[in-house]
C-alpha cells in the first residue's frame, strides 16, 4: 500500500514537470521567439557606426535658432576585415574616376606607383642593400624608403591623372588606425554622391556628416564654444561613457557643458558578407539646448556698446580702456538674458563673453548694499542711524574720506550718496571699538571673516554656479590690516567678476535668495519633450532680517531717485541701483611692473523696484587713468544704462 502511494506521487510529479517543460517550450516558441531572434541577429551581425550624428540645436528664449547643423554629403571609408591591398587599389581607382579630388603629393605618388609596380622597382634594388637587409643592418622601413627613392620623375610622369588622384585617396584610406573612419571627401556634389552610393563599394559608405553653423555670425561664438576630437587628456573619461577616440564632442563652454544632452546617436550599418554595408538605423539628432538668452536683445546691446566704445576713444582719458562687460538677468530665477563682453584693439572688436566669469576687478561702492548688511546684522547701525560725513585717520595711515563731504546722512542717504565714512564706522564698530582719531584696530581676523561671509552670502567672492566650466571667483586679499579692512568695506580690496555682481544684485532684488546663474532655460528632446528645466536653484539665503533687506532696497531705490545714479536711468522704469568707482594699477609699458593707476567704473541695477523683472550689470575697466590731465571723462556706464532699459521695456 505504501509502495503504491509512493509510485502514485512520483507519477504525479513527473507529469507535472512534463507539463511545466512543455509550457515553457511553447512560451519560448510563440511569445519570446522574436526577442531571442533579435538577440541572435544582434550577436551574429557585424555592426559599424556612422562617423557623426547631428548635435542638438542651440536656440534662444524666443525660438530663434542660434546654432544649427549643416549636413554635408560625405564619402567615408572604413577598412573592413579581409579587404586586400589589391581591392583597396581598385576602390581608390574607382573613386578617382568618379569624384573630383586633389592629386597626391610626391610621397603619395611614389608609394602608389610602387605598390602597382613592385616587381619593376624591386629589380632595381642593389645587391648590397638586400644583403644589409638580410643581415638586419637596415630595417624594413629603411628598405622601403630606399625603393621609393628609386622612383624618378619620369616614372611619376607616366602616371595618369586618375592614378595620381587614386594615390591621394589610397593614402587617406590607409592613414591612422584600421578601425577609424577615413573621410575621402566632404561636400560632394549630388552627382558624385549618388554615383558612389549606387556602386556599393566594399568599405565605402555615403552619409551626411554634420558641421555647426552659427546663424548669427560671431554673436555669442565665444560663449557657445567649440566642438572637435576628444582631447587626449579626457579620452579615458569619454571612453567610460561609451565614446570612441575619433568621436566629435563639445570641447569648450556651452558645447562642452551640455555635451551629454547635445550629442546625437550615430547611424548603424550592417557589414554584409561581401564587405558592403546595409543601413540598419538612421542617425538621430541630439536634444535642443534652449537658452535664456534673447539673441536680438544681445545684438542690440552689443551694437550699442560698440558705438559707445568708439565714441569714448575720442577722449584722452580712455587711453587704457579697451572694452566693457554687460549682463542682463532675471533676478527671480537667475536666468541670463544677455551676456556681453567686448574688447577693442587696433580698431577691431573682439567678443569676450567669457570674461564675465574669469576676469575680476575691484568694483568700488557697488558692494555697499552687502557691507551695510554687516552693520544691521551686528547691531552697529539701525534705521535712521545718522552721522556727519567726515574722514577716518588710523595710526600710521593716510586719511580716508568719502568722495566729497556729504553732511549729515542716515543709512538710506549713505547708500544714495555713497558715503565711505558711514561704511568705515561700521567696519570699526565690528572690531568692538568706536572711532577715535589716530587709533589702531583689533580683532581684524574676525572682522575680515565676518565681512567676507556676508559678501559670499550675496554672491561676492564665491562661485555663481553658472552653467559654464572654468568660472573663477576673483582674488581674495591675503594681507590683514586695519586700513585694508576699511578698503574691503567699500569694495576697494577683493576683486569680483561681472557674473558675481549679477548674482549679488539679483539676491538683493529678490529679497535675499542667492540663486545660481543659468544660461540654460530648458533641454528639449527631438520629440518636443522638456527633459530638463531651469527652475532657479537657490544656493542659500542671506542671514538678514526681512526688514533690513527691505531697508537696503529702499536705499538702492534712492540712488536713482536723488543719489549718485539719478542721471542714469529714466525715472519711469523705477530702477534701484548702485554706482561704483575703484582704483587699480596696471602695467602700461609691458615691462612687468605695474606703473599706472586707472579707474574702473561699475553699475548694478534692477527694475522695476516694486516687482523686479530685470537686473543690469555694467563693468568698464580702466575707463580713466590718474595721470590724465584732461578732466573730461567719458561716462560710458551712464549712457549704456540710459539706453538698455528702453530695449527691455519699450521694445
Amino acid at each position: 500500500m505504501v509502495n503504491n502511494m509512493k509510485k502514485y506521487i512520483l507519477n504525479i510529479l513527473v507529469i507535472t514537470l512534463f507539463i511545466i517543460a512543455i509550457s515553457r517550450i511553447c512560451y519560448l516558441m510563440f511569445y519570446k521567439s522574436e526577442y531571442y531572434k533579435n538577440i541572435y541577429i544582434k550577436n551574429s551581425t557585424k555592426i559599424i557606426y556612422g562617423s557623426s550624428a547631428p548635435r542638438g540645436r542651440i536656440i534662444d528664449r524666443n525660438g530663434n535658432i542660434i546654432v544649427d547643423n549643416v549636413g554635408v554629403k560625405t564619402i567615408i571609408y572604413n577598412k573592413l576585415s579581409g579587404i586586400s591591398e589589391k581591392e583597396e587599389i581598385d576602390i581608390a581607382m574607382t573613386l578617382a574616376t568618379n569624384i573630383d579630388v586633389n592629386i597626391g603629393n610626391e610621397s603619395e605618388l611614389k608609394y602608389f606607383y610602387y605598390i602597382n609596380n613592385k616587381n619593376k622597382i624591386n629589380n632595381l634594388v642593389k645587391e648590397d642593400i638586400l644583403k644589409k637587409y638580410e643581415e638586419r643592418k637596415i630595417t624594413k622601413d629603411d628598405l622601403l624608403n630606399y625603393k621609393l627613392n628609386l622612383i624618378d620623375n619620369d616614372m611619376l610622369n607616366s602616371m595618369s591623372d586618375i592614378e595620381k588622384k587614386a594615390a591621394y585617396i589610397f593614402n587617406i584610406m590607409n592613414k591612422g588606425y584600421n578601425y577609424q573612419d577615413k573621410i575621402i571627401k566632404k561636400d560632394c556634389t549630388d552627382t558624385e554622391y549618388s554615383k558612389i552610393l549606387e556602386m556599393n563599394l566594399s568599405g565605402i559608405r555615403c552619409e551626411l556628416t554634420f558641421i555647426r553653423k552659427n546663424n548669427y555670425g560671431d554673436t555669442l561664438s565665444n560663449l557657445i564654444g567649440t566642438i572637435g576630437l576628444i582631447p587626449s587628456e579626457d579620452i579615458k573619461l569619454y571612453k567610460d561613457k561609451g565614446y570612441v577616440n575619433d568621436d566629435i564632442v563639445g570641447t569648450s563652454y556651452l558645447e562642452k557643458y551640455y555635451e551629454e544632452y547635445l550629442k546625437g546617436e550615430k547611424a548603424e550599418y550592417k557589414i554584409n558578407n561581401d564587405n558592403t554595408l546595409t543601413l540598419l538605423k538612421e542617425s538621430k539628432i541630439g536634444n535642443d539646448l534652449v537658452l535664456n538668452i534673447d539673441i536680438e536683445l544681445q545684438q542690440k546691446i552689443e551694437e550699442l556698446l560698440e558705438n559707445e566704445i568708439i565714441k569714448s576713444k575720442e577722449y584722452k582719458s580712455t587711453r587704457y580702456y579697451n572694452g566693457s562687460y554687460i549682463i542682463v538677468s532675471d533676478p527671480n530665477d537667475g536666468s541670463i538674458i544677455s551676456f556681453i563682453g567686448k574688447s577693442y584693439n587696433n580698431g577691431k572688436f573682439y567678443n569676450n563673453e567669457i570674461g564675465n566669469i574669469n576676469k575680476s576687478y575691484t568694483v568700488g561702492s557697488v558692494v555697499k548694499a552687502a557691507t551695510i548688511s554687516v552693520g544691521y546684522k551686528y547691531n552697529i547701525i539701525d534705521f535712521n542711524t545718522r552721522v556727519t560725513d567726515s574722514c577716518v585717520k588710523l595710526k600710521n595711515k593716510t586719511k580716508k574720506c568719502s568722495w566729497k563731504s556729504l553732511g549729515s546722512v542716515n543709512d538710506i542717504q549713505a547708500l544714495a550718496y555713497s558715503s565711505n565714512y558711514y561704511q568705515f564706522l561700521i567696519a570699526i564698530g565690528l572690531t568692538g571699538e568706536k572711532y577715535k582719531y589716530n587709533m589702531s584696530l583689533n580683532n581684524l581676523d574676525y572682522a575680515f571673516d565676518t565681512y567676507r561671509q556676508m559678501l559670499k552670502s550675496y554672491g561676492l567672492g564665491t562661485l555663481t554656479n553658472i552653467d559654464l566650466d572654468n568660472e573663477t571667483t576673483g582674488l581674495i586679499g591675503k594681507t590683514i590690516s586695519d586700513d585694508l579692512l576699511l578698503n574691503l568695506s567699500i569694495g576697494q580690496y577683493d576683486t569680483y567678476t561681472p557674473a558675481e555682481l549679477t548674482q549679488y544684485i539679483n539676491t538683493v532684488a529678490n529679497g535675499g535668495s542667492r540663486i545660481a546663474l543659468s544660461l540654460m532655460k530648458e533641454i528639449v528632446s527631438p520629440e518636443g519633450v522638456v527633459i530638463l528645466k531651469n527652475n532657479g536653484n537657490v544656493l542659500n539665503k542671506v542671514d538678514l532680517e526681512e526688514k533690513y533687506m527691505n531697508r537696503i532696497k529702499e536705499g538702492l531705490a534712492s540712488v536713482t531717485s536723488f543719489g549718485t545714479g539719478s542721471s542714469y536711468i529714466d525715472k519711469k522704469y523705477k530702477a534701484s541701483a548702485k554706482t561704483g568707482t575703484s582704483e587699480s594699477i596696471m602695467d602700461t609699458n609691458n615691462d612687468g611692473i605695474a606703473d599706472t593707476y586707472t579707474t574702473t567704473r561699475t553699475f548694478i541695477s534692477y527694475m522695476p523696484n516694486d516687482n523686479p523683472l530685470y537686473s543690469l550689470v555694467i563693468v568698464s575697466p580702466n575707463i580713466d587713468y590718474k595721470e590724465n590731465d584732461n578732466t573730461r571723462i567719458y561716462p560710458i556706464n551712464m549712457y549704456l544704462a540710459r539706453a538698455i532699459p528702453k530695449f527691455l521695456f519699450d521694445n
